[in-house]
């Protein structure tokens, strides 16, 4: 599995290109070179990205947990998957991301962050990053909190 970790600068040309950075690049596996899965993070400003295999895990995964007779259940599943687009990776190295995804995720400039998510990652706004993470005294409470509740 792919451990995609640490955060990357990086700029979006004119037309919201962006070079996934090399380092991510070189992780995915050589039949998922080419298209990535994409949507909004429900909780947080910014796109999570995903290689074909984990997103096929992660759907399946919640499938497994609804009920397909289920309405409530099935709108979720719906409005989930609907939400996500592919998004093809060119010869360069580029995706190419739609500017109204740009303006939601808070990019004013062309001033973006990769960010690792061990398995998959995410693109946000820069400022948004920022501005959503927390102080290294919050982050290491909540760590403590989480790993003495194993």
């Amino acid at each position: 599995m792919s451990t995609f970790i640490g955060k990357y600068e990086a700029k979006t040309d004119i037309k919201g290109r962006v070079f996934i950075p090399s380092v991510y690049r070189k992780l995915l596996p050589e039949t998922d070179r080419e298209r990535l899965v994409m949507r909004r993070d429900t909780d947080n400003d910014c796109m999570i990205i995903y290689p074909v295999p984990v997103w096929n895990e992660k759907v399946e995964a919640l499938k497994a947990v609804l009920d397909e007779w289920n309405p409530e259940d099935q709108l979720l599943l719906m409005q989930y998957v609907s939400e996500a687009e592919w998004v093809d990776i060119d010869s360069q190295g580029r995706v190419l991301i739609a500017k109204r995804y740009l303006q939601e995720i808070g990019v004013e400039s062309s001033d973006v962050l990769f960010v690792g998510m061990i398995d998959r990652f995410a693109l946000w706004g820069k400022p948004n990053f920022e501005k959503a993470g927390m102080s290294r005294q919050q982050m290491s409470v909540m760590l403590k909190e989480k790993m003495m509740k194993k």
